[in-house]
């Protein structure tokens, strides 16, 4: 039978990165929508990383799953009919990392985050930087009024440099302790979060575990390899830090705060974050769409799943009385909690 190849392409974002990591072959399908239905499942079965969890979690039976969809695709249906079968299907995940790309849509899955509240206002934290503020890194950063530094980072796509990372904590010197606001932060290169976690670390550091494929079936992993995190060898901040987090905060953020909760100067304010603990991979399905799934699961210190997100140190909500005042509760919380 011929073969055709299925390429993996690692990222730990929200939007892939075109890098080849490893191929391997699959039995080809007929391009149909009960073909391309019929490799989708099984590039799943065979290589998605959290069946299990997602089973003891919330019940998840991929056979079952497959029963109920294979009556949907039908080969008279549309490429959109066939598109909203598909991306159905992999909604059961419940995995903000699995999407299906074709030329006129992306499938996705968000609820993740839009089944919450967003405990963010962009309204409000332009009263906190307001015009002057600075930029550097891809952060938004300034000294508030009571004399604690703040610096909004929205994406971990955006370059970090260390000769950027030493003029803002060069800035912030002097300041009674630090706020490094997450919020809303889907994620991008992983490079950025563990080179801004390094200034606040002063040894190796042990902060979670990660796990490989090694075969088709469902509890085929490596054994965990820890994940360290070392102490950058440029300026390190000494002094506290209070991370805001809320359910906006996914894949490379996500692990960010999973780094930040093993320093002892640092403590976790807002809400749970959003997950997205796989790193992903990519596949192409008989007709051309990529499928983007999470195939490498990753832990906290304590050998726990973040898949699903991690609990603040501090539950803090954006309250009603405070947003008319104009007050960002989350960032009023981390200022007290700085000056206490």
């Amino acid at each position: 039978m011929r073969k055709f190849i299925k390429k993996l392409i690692a990222t730990w974002c929200l939007i892939p990165l075109l890098t080849l990591t490893a191929c391997v072959d699959e039995e080809e399908y007929p391009n149909t929508a009960q073909g391309n239905f019929e490799a989708l499942w099984k590039i799943i079965d065979e290589h998605y990383c959290f069946f299990d969890y997602k089973q003891h979690e919330y019940g998840l039976d991929w056979n079952d799953v497959y029963n109920i969809y294979k009556v949907r695709a039908r080969d008279e249906a549309n490429k959109y009919q066939q598109f909203e079968v598909l991306t159905d299907m992999l909604a059961e995940l419940r995995d903000g990392h699995v999407n299906l790309y074709s030329a006129f849509d992306n499938g996705r899955y968000w609820s993740w985050h839009e089944d919450y509240p967003s405990n963010f206002s962009d309204t409000l934290q332009r009263r906190y930087l307001g015009t002057d503020y600075r930029i550097a890194s891809g952060m938004r950063y300034r000294i508030l009024d009571d004399n604690i530094g703040y610096m909004y980072y929205g994406s971990f796509s955006s370059p970090v440099s260390d000769s950027g990372l030493n003029e803002i904590l060069q800035y912030f010197a002097f300041c009674n302790g630090l706020i490094i606001d997450i919020r809303d932060n889907g994620g991008g290169d992983l490079t950025n979060a563990e080179r801004l976690a390094a200034r606040f670390c002063n040894e190796k550091t042990l902060v979670g575990y990660q796990q490989h494929k090694t075969g088709k079936g469902h509890n085929d992993f490596s054994d965990l390899e820890p994940q360290y995190i070392e102490p950058s060898s440029n300026l390190r901040w000494q002094k506290h830090v209070v991370v805001l987090a809320n359910r906006g905060v996914f894949s490379a953020a996500n692990d960010f705060v999973k780094y930040m909760k093993c320093f002892p100067l640092v403590k976790i304010v807002g809400d749970q974050t959003g997950g997205g603990a796989g790193m992903p991979f990519t596949s192409t399905l008989p007709n051309g769409w990529t499928i983007r799934f999470s195939a490498c699961p990753s832990y906290d210190k304590n050998r726990h799943q973040v898949e699903f997100g991690i609990g603040p140190d501090y539950p803090v909500a954006l309250t009603d009385e405070d947003f008319l005042l104009g007050r960002d509760s989350l960032i009023e919380f981390a200022r007290k909690l700085l000056a206490e």
